[in-house]
């Protein structure tokens, strides 16, 4: 490194360090603000992380990541992150459907780096690939021991309160907080971070969202957590989603001991209210009984502390346009959907490889450019639903046809998992695993679904007795069925992918 280098840095790191001045000031440090700060300080920006806790989180989400994201970990030079935390691979799903299982591995990318059969059937040939599950804590505090030891980053532990606005223009300057000096006499001090640009990435129950974006989650369920313990899964080293008598269940191993058994709980069902015995109840009368024979034993176990397990609200967040006006929200705290696939940490590691890309010096050589930045978030906004519209759709979209309440949403989800044991599944792995980032794709293969569903659905009621006669039922069936598809993608879809 140069002399004039050295010095730029040094001098950089006494303005962050004295003066609390930088290029960009991010606010959390969690999955993106750490692969946000992290790829911008590569880029030779002049960074602040401010993290409220730097110990390490106990969560219950964040702990699957699919073979798009880790694609995108290791772009943003990351890839390190996953290792010495007793990661665990995955290779896909096995979807347990009424007991009976059906393997759903990652497509295999040719030379190209493409899935060659992603419209139809199931590759043998080119590279395997793959994602990974681990303890939420272990993988953000190897995330941040990065930033750390960046040298265009200073990390400070400090609670943010609000932003600062400039004196005579409506312009975000940075941020004030307040900064812990004596813990034990819990005495803390008021704080300011100025940057040229601020970004807000402070999670799912972001403090600051509906002061710029005005916009809230929509929470229909919560997933219930518990840590099961050298139990034996029906398929090792896959994901598992149970579909059954009892609403989706998710299984997959996080260490060398430890499974995370993800129990979803529609609000105000009937099955959790009180007197049936509350969540606990629920999870003990429906869920575990439809968990595999050798999953039961550790889910037992777990339950027996006799406390209600932890849990998280599942939330769909569609992402809208901003206007910078030196702040501007990513993360959770501008778009989320239901964990139930797994796609959260693969849409914020993607989207930072795209944010560093839009802000690299060569096109954006000063942040204090206001429509430089407004440009640049702009062509995030559009760009980034090419990726994110599949994801979000998808998590939405299978959760109706999983959790079905009524008829033709049962129709659906037969006809969605006899899709899957016909073998047609690189496709959607492909797009559930954030590999396939063409959103054309899921629209076929989601209305492939409803028209297999709608055979299946035809032959059960023709062949049954009378079936001629029952004809005008199987087509006044097929046209439900059509209709409740269109309900469940079409809007989601356009909301996601179009506006």
């Amino acid at each position: 490194m140069s002399e004039t280098m050295t010095s730029s840095h040094t001098y950089a790191r006494e303005r962050r360090d004295r003066y609390h001045e930088a290029d960009v000031v991010v606010v959390g440090a969690g999955i993106f603000g750490c692969a946000a700060a992290y790829a911008l300080a590569n880029q030779g920006r002049s960074v602040l992380l401010l993290e409220r806790w730097m110990h390490e989180p106990d969560r219950i989400v964040g702990e699957l990541l699919q073979p798009g994201g880790l694609a995108a970990l290791k772009k943003l030079g990351l890839g390190h992150c996953v290792e010495g935390i007793d990661a665990i691979p995955c290779y896909g799903y096995n979807v347990i459907y009424h007991g009976e299982p059906c393997a759903i591995p990652y497509p295999r990318l040719n030379e190209k780096g493409e899935v060659t059969h992603a419209w139809s059937g199931r590759g043998t040939e080119g590279e395997k690939q793959q994602g990974c599950g681990f303890h939420h804590g272990k993988f953000i505090t190897q995330l941040r021991k990065a930033c750390l030891g960046h040298k265009n980053i200073t990390v400070v532990e400090t609670e943010v309160v609000k932003t600062i606005r400039g004196e005579f223009e409506d312009q975000i300057l940075g941020v004030e907080s307040r900064t812990t000096v004596d813990k034990e006499a819990n005495e803390k001090k008021n704080d300011f971070f100025f940057g040229k640009l601020t970004i807000v990435a402070d999670g799912y129950d972001s403090k600051f969202r509906k002061q710029v974006l005005e916009t809230k989650p929509v929470v229909k369920s919560k997933f219930y957590a518990l840590e099961l313990v050298d139990t034996v899964l029906p398929t090792p080293l896959h994901g598992h989603v149970i579909i059954g008598n009892a609403y989706p269940i998710l299984l997959y191993q996080i260490g060398t001991h430890e499974t995370r058994a993800l129990f979803d709980v529609p609000q105000n069902i009937p099955e959790a209210s009180v007197e049936a015995g509350g969540v606990r109840g629920y999870i003990k009368k429906h869920a575990i009984p439809a968990l595999p024979a050798s999953v039961r034993p550790a889910a037992e176990k777990a339950l027996a502390d006799g406390k209600i397990p932890r849990s998280m609200p599942n939330s769909w967040l569609p992402a809208v346009p901003q206007t910078p006006n030196g702040l501007v929200v990513l993360g959770d705290a501008l778009n989320m959907r239901h964990p139930l696939t797994g796609g959260g940490m693969t849409v914020a590691f993607n989207d930072a490889v795209l944010l560093a890309e839009l802000l690299h010096p060569e096109r954006v050589p000063n942040l204090d450019d206001a429509k430089a930045i407004r440009d640049a978030m702009h062509k995030l906004y559009w760009r980034r639903k090419n990726f994110t519209s599949i994801i979000n759709t998808l998590a939405q979209a299978l959760y109706s046809l999983f959790a079905a309440n009524d008829r033709q949403l049962r129709a659906l989800q037969m006809g969605c998992f006899e899709y899957f044991r016909r073998g047609w599944t690189d496709g959607p792995a492909g797009l559930l695993g954030g590999i396939i980032q063409r959103p054309l794709v899921l629209a076929y293969h989601f209305f492939y679904v409803a028209f297999v569903a709608i055979w299946m659905n035809a032959c059960n009621v023709i062949g049954g007795p009378l079936g001629f006669w029952k004809l005008p039922l199987a087509i006044l069936d097929a046209v439900l069925i059509l209709w409740k598809a269109c309900i469940v993608f079409l809007p989601v879809i356009w909301r996601e992918g179009f506006q």
